[in-house]
């Protein structure tokens, strides 16, 4: 068995974006499909900048199910742990693009996404266990039989490799939001890297200023807590006392909802090269801009030049500023 760079486990589906920007879906006229679902971009991600990647998931029986793995092939993305479920169709998500900040997301996932039909018995605990680089993310933790299947992922792996957990709070997956925080302390005992932004970090520990957060995920079992500021930037904190801030990159922003996606891709790529937590931070807010620069997610996924170019680019207007 080839041991893989990344593997990832939850959500994937079909993202239908409209082609107009600043206009509410009702008058829209035009979409575009493309491959979704936040662990499945990240492993998309990973595999631009030549990794082995693969996603634990499952799909509907039908055509988009059969788009999702021919999309996942195309981006060189192993897909023979995607499954099939008949709970229901493959998911699509709709959103409406009001630039800088805005990106209502719109899930259809009702009664239960085939993602979240995970279950311990379909896993691959070889594959798990051997990956250098095991992704979860909250969501996953939302809803049974997914919770279950997560957990025991988590457990079989212990703590083997690099294990991150996307914190990813998305409260209409949950049944009770008020039982999330439990289940992500339970999650977190088995993660080596947490990351999430101010809010998810509220979610996980309560606390929201981001040096409280990081020590706070850092206390509950995480080795590197990395927390995302927005427009501060990002903070990262190890358990050796390193903390780095680095500011955002700025760019033009067209679609911000891939932008974490590429951030998590380029974080995996950053901490298998064995990178300082200042050059992984610097590298996935790079690629998160591009990323964010551009109207999808999946095929908006940067290569490690393209990515280096845009750290250069931010360091000469730097250097010009002086």
């Amino acid at each position: 068995m080839a041991v893989l760079d990344v593997l990832t486990m939850g959500r994937v589906g079909v993202d239908i974006y409209p082609q107009q920007s600043g206009v509410g879906l009702a008058d829209v006229t035009s979409f575009g499909k493309y491959l979704g679902g936040s662990p499945t971009n990240v492993a998309v991600a990973a595999a631009r900048y030549g990794r082995s990647a693969a996603v634990i998931t499952k799909t509907g029986d039908d055509p988009f199910g059969q788009f999702v793995r021919q999309a996942l092939a195309g981006y060189r993305v192993d897909n023979t742990h995607v499954g099939v479920s008949t709970v229901a169709p493959t998911p699509v998500t709709f959103c409406e693009i009001f630039p800088p900040d805005d990106f209502p997301l719109y899930f259809y996932r009702l009664p239960l996404a085939p993602d979240l039909d995970i279950r311990p018995e379909d896993l691959d605990l070889d594959a798990i266990a051997s990956a250098r680089i095991f992704w979860m993310s909250g969501t996953g933790l939302s809803v049974e039989p997914s919770r279950s299947a997560t957990l025991a992922a988590l457990r079989h792996r212990a703590r083997s490799g690099i294990t991150v957990f996307d914190l990813d709070w998305r409260p209409m997956f949950w049944q009770d939001p008020a039982e999330a925080r439990a289940h992500y302390a339970e999650a977190l005992r088995h993660a080596t890297v947490a990351v999430g932004n101010r809010e998810e970090c509220e979610v996980a520990t309560g606390e929201t200023e981001p040096y409280a957060a990081a020590r706070a995920l850092l206390a509950l079992g995480a080795g590197i807590a990395v927390v995302k500021q927005g427009p501060k930037g990002v903070l990262a904190m190890d358990r050796e006392g390193t903390a780095v801030e680095v500011p955002p990159v700025p760019v033009e922003v067209v679609n911000g909802l891939g932008a974490g996606d590429a951030f998590g891709g380029a974080l995996c790529h950053g901490l298998l090269s064995g990178w300082d937590l200042a050059r992984v931070m610097r590298f996935a807010n790079a690629a998160g801009a591009l990323v964010a620069g551009e109207l999808a997610c999946s095929d908006a996924m940067p290569d490690a030049a393209r990515v280096e170019a845009k750290i250069q680019e931010k360091t000469e207007e730097e250097n010009a500023r002086v």
